[in-house]
């Protein structure tokens, strides 16, 4: 508690990251130049609750990834199964549960550059090189950013070719977790003009992450659910044991080509990729097998690949500003993992392990679980703007978007399909083949009216159409025999329904708008107050299991007031909102019987979420201070009520509900933190700084039903400290760092292999980075 008032006071007294940025990364006076409205403004010119890390504060805390940038923006908290696993939430607005291939769509909209990126599943975990700034907007975001954006919005920017300019870059960067493996990475760019009017730029990276898990020896016994203790079989993982097991080897790059037609129009097609590849497990077992250990029985991996086309046309038609930004994404997943657990889940429960082996013995039952995943989301925005000075401007577009997901599923045993088990087909107990294909479409706007020179009066609409089909298989192997699913099923090759009973696929449609309206009055050059009122909208969809009714939309609508100050002859800049938000008809994500199981989801009632984001900052000389905390008290103001035996949530059944109203939401903690100080100073003649932060960050609940929350429990409060200091000999940079400098086992997510309350006593604790020491070495050119 005293490490909470002492940060959270800290905040109050210095600054967010966006502040501590040189001129170099916006205009002449040292602010941000961002495009959160779709226009080049100061960051302290926008009316709305916006971080922006730039190039050189990514670089200073040495981000590289998700986990990097999400410590340094307190609005913004994570759940994690690994790499390229995550999910994120804004303010709050988060139910718990990472998104699956059969999970609804994500909260939080996520752009690269002016392409969105979110896709059914997981999040797409960018490495974070060559950037100009990574924009976090908090609240509904629904008016210029669509049905994804919810909760908020995060964008990631990358550098432009620059014309008339060769430069380039690299770092290289050598690091070994304190308890664990070497690792390291080589990152490089470089600009290149072609003529007065064109130029190329290109990035290349490669990430080495060591690990720090140990896969340890263990045994487990299985009763084989015959009452017959001589026939129990002891499995050990004596096969997988290997310490520092889970690493992982990321490689990408990004080609840009920048062309001026004139003095007007600009052209930027673009192409990124990335491929990763992660081994073993980012989870450790606390109570069966220690602190960073597990026993896994069957090897764990996940690789993770995609490329991004993109192209963006700008110009003028008479005063207007016309923008074209379309993109197609193609993204490509294979996982493995050990699902012994469930299989220890079967052997009590379900009576699912007695496979007799045809040589008077017992096959060995431990399952494994094998998921491929083919996604592509493709998006087209058009849009105009007039001329923001005047007394009346607006921007005004329309934007399509069509995503799919083709997921196939394996829940087998090996050598199953030779014991003759009835509802297998080979090795295969339980099999999705699933296709799902989600449209948007919109046309939007805003409009800005200067009541007085200083006070501006802005509002938006979103009308949308939303359609999603669900189509496929669900259900034990043996079933899949129907006509329309062939054997062997591949991916997207079976059209009967999500279930046993041969039902046809599935449709949903949706319509609506959303509605922003807000008063922003510039009380000096250096002071302005906000008022705003947004909406948010996620559409809903059909689950996949057959009787389970389909999922409505859920709604925010938000009301906030908000300051942006710069004080002391701009060498004090303290910004901050307060907000109120109502979530309606909120989505619940449920497993309910394992961490990639049958998924159920559910509208599981209202909420509210109420809160404070402060950020402050102070430089003076070669010291800035910076900073930025956010207080976040998100309940719900319903019952979720209890599930009957056709799997619905069900009001009339009485008792006690599966989480009563007054139950806090999940993943965002009451108080998240961030502070750092940093000194730049000469030393020999030689620009030298000393840097050190500190990260605080409260215990978060990770179920929302009261059974699943008594049985695996909350994360715990943490705070880590990071230091580095480094040099430089003109261009050339050299810097030493440690990150979790006292190797604080923050946990950032838990999660059960088998149902929450059964195996909650044993759920896994996936946690932050554990302590970590590097040296990296860079130059610019």
């Amino acid at each position: 508690m005293m490490a909470t008032i002492f940060l959270a006071s800290t905040c109050l007294a210095t600054s967010s990251a966006a502040f501590a940025q040189t001129a170099a990364e916006g205009s002449s006076d040292g602010e941000i130049i961002v495009t959160a409205t779709k226009r080049n403004e100061s960051i302290q010119k926008v009316p709305i609750s916006l971080q922006a890390l730039g190039t050189e504060t990514l670089a200073q805390h040495q981000v590289s990834n998700l986990d990097d940038y999400v410590k340094l923006l307190p609005s913004v908290s994570f759940q994690t199964y690994g790499p390229s696993q995550s999910d994120i939430s804004i303010r709050g607005v988060s139910t718990g549960g990472i998104n699956l291939p059969g999970g609804s769509l994500p909260t939080v909209g996520i752009y690269l550059d002016e392409v969105p990126v979110s896709t059914i599943g997981a999040m797409l975990d960018v490495h974070a090189y060559d950037l100009a700034r990574v924009e976090a907007l908090s609240g509904p975001q629904g008016t210029l950013y669509g049905a994804s954006s919810l909760a908020g919005t995060i964008r990631m920017i990358t550098n432009k070719p620059a014309m008339g300019k060769f430069e380039g870059g690299y770092d290289v960067n050598l690091n070994k977790f304190g308890k664990g493996n070497v690792g390291g990475s080589a990152e490089a760019f470089v600009n290149i003009p072609v003529g007065d009017a064109a130029a190329v730029r290109a990035v290349g990276w490669y990430v080495r992450d060591g690990g720090y898990i140990d896969n340890t020896l263990g045994s487990r016994t299985y009763t084989l659910s015959d009452a017959d203790p001589t026939n129990d079989l002891t499995v050990t993982n004596a096969a997988y044991v290997k310490k520092d097991f889970n690493e992982a080897d990321t490689y990408g790059g990004r080609l840009a080509l920048g062309i001026e037609l004139d003095d007007n129009w600009t052209i930027e097609p673009k192409i990124q990729g990335q491929y990763q590849k992660a081994k073993g497990a980012f989870n450790f077992d606390p109570v069966r097998a220690g602190d960073l250990k597990v026993h896994e029985f069957a090897p764990d991996l996940n690789i993770d690949k995609w490329y991004l086309a993109s192209l963006t046309i700008q110009g003028k038609v008479g005063d207007f500003d016309l923008t074209y930004a379309g993109g197609y994404l193609k993204r490509k997943i294979n996982n493995d993992q050990d699902y012994s657990y469930y299989t220890v889940y079967y052997d009590n429960i379900t009576g699912y392990t007695n496979f007799p082996d045809g040589n008077g013995g017992f096959l060995d039952p431990t399952q494994r679980y094998h998921n491929d995943q083919s996604l592509t989301k493709q998006s087209h925005e058009v849009r105009i703007s007039s001329d923001r000075d005047k007394r009346f401007s607006f921007i005004a577009g329309l934007f399509y978007q069509r995503q799919s997901n083709n997921n196939f599923a394996d829940y087998y045993v090996p050598g199953l399909g030779a014991t003759g088990y009835p509802v297998t087909f080979g090795d295969d107990i339980f099999t999705t083949d699933t296709h799902i294909v989600a449209r948007d479409y919109a046309a939007f706007g805003e409009a800005y009216f200067k009541i007085t020179d200083d006070l501006t009066l802005t509002g938006g609409i979103r009308g949308f159409k939303a359609r999603n089909t669900l189509e496929g298989f669900s259900g034990f192997a043996s079933n899949a025999t129907g006509a329309g699913c062939p054997l062997p099923i591949t991916p997207g090759g079976c059209q009967n329904i999500i279930a046993d009973d041969g039902t046809p696929g599935k449709t949903y449609k949706e319509s609506g708008e959303t509605h922003k309206v807000s008063l922003a009055w510039q009380i000096d050059t250096d002071k302005m107050v906000y008022a705003t009122y947004s909406t948010g909208f996620r559409p809903g969809g059909n689950n996949r299991r057959p009787g389970i009714n389909p999922y409505k939309a859920d709604t925010i609508d938000n009301f906030e007031l908000g300051w942006k100050t710069s004080l002391l002859d701009r060498k004090l800049r303290f910004n901050g909102s307060v907000y109120y938000m109502e979530w309606n008809k909120l989505q619940y994500t449920l497993a309910p019987i394992g961490s990639v199981g049958v998924v159920n989801i559910y509208n599981s009632g209202d909420a509210r979420i109420y809160g404070a984001e402060i950020s402050a900052a102070y430089s003076y000389g070669g010291l800035t201070l910076s900073g930025s905390g956010t207080f976040t008290d998100a309940k719900l103001t319903t019952d979720f009520c209890a599930i009957n035996a056709q799997g619905n949530s069900d009001c009339s059944l009485g008792g006690a509900p599966a989480a009563p109203k007054g139950t806090r939401l999940t993943v965002q903690p009451k108080f998240k933190g961030t502070a750092t100080a940093r000194y730049d100073f000469e030393l020999a003649g030689n620009e030298t700084f000393v840097q050190g932060s500190v990260l605080q960050q409260g215990a978060a609940r990770q179920f929302l039903a009261t059974a699943d929350d008594a049985a695996v429990g909350r994360t715990k409060a943490f705070t880590t400290f990071d230091f580095s200091a480094g040099m430089s000999f003109g261009e050339l940079k050299v810097e030493a760092y440690i990150q979790n400098a006292f190797d604080k086992r923050g946990i950032a997510s838990k999660n059960t292999f088998c149902a929450p309350t059964y195996c909650g006593q044993y759920a896994r604790s996936y946690p932050i980075k554990p302590q970590l020491f590097g040296m990296k070495v860079s130059q610019r050119f």
